[in-house]
């Protein structure tokens, strides 16, 4: 292998050294090379990953291309950098180096700091661009091996942002001032025309982005200098990137007009949801949420794959006994079953489960949600809309009127709701619905607060589940925070912790005018109900979390 400066990596030296530490034999190594005769020029270890060559050393694994630039970095002695663009500040490295001269030595700035800059590169004796960018930007250069994919890929699509982005920019005062006059007027839709396109891609990076990312939902949110991209992956918020204030509006005012929401009404929250499009063929849908604030509209997009409407209880993490009793509890002809928890403990993705399991061509199921979550196909849903004087109450006396067997309201937030739910109950319809309370027993309190009689109560409640959400260990690193599939966090991916509470004799007897909320967990207790906490710990002893997430969200 070179030891010399600004050499390039060489095919053969590479084989070479690979079949020295016994991770490819001979017959491997001439395949690479039968294989690099007909293939482009590409980057080596690009050239030996695409032939699915088994790794010698660790009988089961590739040497696929983060295996191989593992190696390569040990043997050169630099560090291996999993580049994962999340904890990269992607405003600030591309102002670091033109887009033409990190293409053509296939460099990335990854961080910057005070002390220096790290540049990450798939060509580890290539020096000849170090004293030309150090002296530019006047900082010492700190040097990392990462993939010639990850590089190559991640530079085309940030360089092509950053260029949209100060396009943007510049002529945000002149045009998009004008067509934002254009939208509110609704004389035509947002022109095709160059300028435009800057805010088109913009957009559509954003989208595309945290879809990759397994973003949940998209915060746009402007504030006095700057405007803030923030995606929520697993539950936690994390900034992405930081725009000009005209582009983060420019890009609020392109989305509400997907959305065919209101351009011109900046002073009063809207709702809106649009459908998009992957470049796989595969749709998303976004559900929009858009607030007034002293520097402008901030804008929340929720993400929904339609797929997840056919989700299993088992990928909710719902299995077991406890199933066996909520399934139980579904097969009711009467009553009312509800889920509780607080906003993004995974309430609805429960009930649209539970919806599928119950919508058969033999029963007529309907929804009254604020806003329709997920549109499915399955059953009928209606919208509320005060501004007709279409509330929950109001819409489940409608409902009624249609022949139900089965109604879900999307939330009981206020008497008369509650009310109309238990009516339901009383008059042979089995009623599913959400409470916003900490736990199972808190629902019982949460009714009676609500000015539901005791004995109402008593006829009416089936069985309440409380649930949390908390982040499940990465099965790529084994928790270890490792790898770039879980960002180095050591988790992937959620699952669901579950409380669930059926109306006992017993139960019911402890319901009285002056509920006291621990009689009534010591008595769910006594009669076997497992608490979130319980079942946190039975995630934990299966290695399917930690006890601190599992303290963290049930604390």
């Amino acid at each position: 292998m070179h030891t010399h400066d600004d050499r390039r990596l060489d095919l053969k030296s590479l084989l070479d050294q690979l079949q020295a530490d016994q991770r490819l034999c001979a017959t491997d190594a001439s395949r690479v090379l039968e294989h690099s005769a007909r293939a482009a020029d590409g980057h080596p270890l690009e050239l030996i990953a695409g032939l699915g060559l088994a790794d010698r050393q660790d009988p089961g694994r590739q040497l696929d291309l983060d295996c191989l630039c593992q190696w390569l970095a040990n043997k050169v002695g630099q560090p291996y950098l999993r580049i994962d663009p999340m904890q990269v500040d992607l405003a600030e490295v591309t102002g670091l180096m033109s887009a033409a001269f990190a293409q053509r030595h296939g460099i990335l700035a990854v961080a910057a700091d005070a002390t220096g800059v790290t540049i990450a590169s798939a060509q580890p004796y290539q020096r000849d661009w170090e004293a030309d960018l150090a002296h530019s930007l006047r900082k010492p250069i700190r040097r990392v091996l990462a993939s010639p994919l990850r590089i190559r890929q991640l530079g085309q699509s940030l360089f092509r942002l950053a260029h949209s982005v100060q396009r943007a920019s510049h002529q945000q005062g002149t045009h998009l001032g004008e067509l934002e006059q254009l939208l509110e007027l609704g004389k035509r839709q947002m022109e095709t025309r160059a300028e435009d396109a800057h805010i088109v891609h913009i957009v559509d990076w954003v989208v595309q982005y945290a879809i990759e990312q397994r973003a949940s939902d998209i915060h746009l949110e402007p504030r006095r200098d700057q405007g803030h991209l923030r995606y929520r992956i697993d539950g936690l918020l994390h900034a992405v990137y930081a725009f000009p204030v005209s582009v983060t509006l420019a890009l609020v005012s392109r989305l509400k007009h997907l959305a065919r929401m209101n351009v011109a009404e900046k002073r009063r929250p809207q709702d809106g949801r649009l459908n998009s499009r992957l470049p796989n063929g595969r749709e998303v849908e976004l559900r929009l949420s858009s607030l007034p604030t002293p520097f402008g509209e901030k804008l929340v997009l929720r993400l929904f794959d339609p797929n997840q409407l056919h989700q299993g209880f088992d990928r909710l993490g719902l299995d077991g006994p406890l199933l066996e009793s909520w399934t139980s509890l579904l097969s009711q002809r009467q009553g009312i079953i509800l889920v509780t928890g607080p906003t993004g403990s995974g309430k609805t993705s429960t009930l649209y489960a539970s919806l599928k399991r119950l919508a058969t061509p033999q029963v007529n199921l309907c929804t009254i949600e604020d806003p329709i979550e997920r549109l499915d196909p399955s059953f009928n849903q209606l919208q509320v809309q005060p501004g007709i004087d279409l509330d929950f109450a109001s819409g489940v006396r409608a409902l009624l009127r249609q022949d139900p067997d089965i109604i879900m309201i999307g939330e009981i937030r206020d008497h008369e709701t509650a009310q109309v739910a238990v009516q339901a109950a009383l008059t042979g319809h089995l009623v599913l619905s959400t409470l916003h309370t900490n736990d199972a027993c808190g629902a019982i309190t949460r009714l009676q607060e609500l000015g539901i009689a005791d004995y109402l109560l008593k006829a009416t409640l089936l069985g309440v589940m409380a649930q949390r959400l908390i982040r499940t260990r990465c099965q790529a690193c084994l928790g270890q925070g490792a790898c770039q599939d879980c960002r180095s966090t050591g988790f992937h991916g959620r699952t669901g912790l579950f409380e669930l509470l059926v109306l006992s004799d017993g139960l019911r007897a402890k319901i009285s005018s002056g509920t006291d909320l621990n009689v009534l967990r010591q008595q769910a207790m006594a009669e076997g109900m497992r608490g979130l906490r319980q079942y946190g710990e039975d995630k934990v002893a299966s290695g399917q979390t930690t006890l601190e997430e599992v303290l963290r969200v049930c604390s």
